[in-house]
């Protein structure tokens, strides 16, 4: 099968479309055929070892441990290993790969209770593959802070992969959403709900307005003090990137001292959040925002463009034609 291989971390150039052996399923596993992938922040992050200590993760001096990038997939089950009772060959399915990655390939394997569930019926796979890792990201964040009905709800990158959706789902649970994003995005964040949208070119959010009663940086360029005092009270500071450790140290004494509380990282992919999302989908309450497609040769060339950080929404790469049936 074809696959983009990197064998050495550095820029873009390294990802190489190679032929590599296909992936056989074991018992509790399923092969899917896949249709599309994304180039998303976390794949050019590791292909470069950024930060540095990515490399503890997966090799030291080159990868070892992953050598195909790709986090999330849409595609078709081709077949199943002989314990799989959730699956069948020929269903439509997006999926998070966790840790293993491998979406960046014609074929990808993945335990049948691992975060696969069956595609939203009313999006292409190309949408479907741009969902699981920026809305299960927002979603579980959102969660974790017990967002309610009336909140008053800031998302700091609004027009990224993550903070498209958390504008939508935001909305959904009944919050009040103001998006800060560039001259350039704020039809877009306006068209997917929020109630207010600041263009931070022209604007900072920070000097004035009301108290948030959660700050939501999807990005990780959110200015962390003037972030922390817009918050209300007893509000919460949320960073959907691993914590840099000037804010860890700042949000542990803010946690210590305060009614506030300051928490980020990383969430973990789930079957269950998936078909949530599903239901979303296929009830119209959230859509799929997608800036560009490349074909799979073309990886290098998607990398180059996400690396900028200026993209809207998703960046899919197409990995095979899906048959005309779907």
């Amino acid at each position: 099968m074809k696959a983009i291989v990197y064998e050495r971390y550095g820029p873009p150039d390294v990802l190489q479309l190679r032929e590599v052996p296909q992936p056989v399923p074991k018992d509790d596993e399923i092969l899917i055929k896949v249709y599309a992938a994304t180039a998303a922040a976390g794949d050019w992050r590791l292909r470069k070892a950024k930060p540095f200590l990515a490399r503890l993760f997966n090799g030291l001096w080159r990868p070892r441990r992953v050598q195909i990038l790709g986090f999330e997939l849409a595609g078709v089950v081709e077949s199943t290993g002989s314990g799989v009772t959730r699956f069948k060959p020929g269903d439509a399915v997006y999926a998070a790969c966790g840790n293993s990655f491998g979406a960046y390939a014609e074929y990808k394997c993945l335990p049948e209770n691992g975060a696969v569930a069956l595609k939203p019926a009313n999006i292409t796979f190309e949408e479907a593959a741009a969902v699981p890792v920026g809305a299960y990201t927002a979603l579980q964040f959102l969660r974790k802070c017990s967002i309610q009905r009336g909140c008053r709800v800031l998302v700091y990158g609004a027009s990224g992969s993550v903070g498209t959706y958390a504008v939508q789902l935001a909305k959904h649970f009944g919050a009040e959403v103001t998006g800060v994003c560039s001259t350039s995005n704020v039809e877009l964040v306006k068209s997917l709900g929020a109630d207010r949208v600041i263009d931070y070119t022209k604007e900072k959010f920070t000097d004035k307005g009301p108290a948030y009663d959660i700050i939501f940086d999807t990005v990780g360029k959110s200015p962390f003090t003037a972030c922390v005092k817009r918050l209300t009270a007893r509000g919460l500071y949320l960073h959907a990137l691993h914590i840099k450790p000037r804010v860890l140290v700042g949000g542990l004494w803010i946690n210590l001292t305060s009614g506030k509380k300051v928490f980020g990282g990383t969430m973990k992919e789930t079957g269950e959040d998936l078909r949530y999302l599903k239901e979303l989908i296929e009830a119209g309450k959230m859509r799929v925002v997608i800036d560009r497609r490349y074909p799979l040769e073309q990886a290098a060339e998607a990398h180059r463009y996400v690396e900028l950080g200026h993209k809207k929404g998703n960046v899919v790469l197409t990995i095979q034609a899906a048959e005309k049936t779907d």
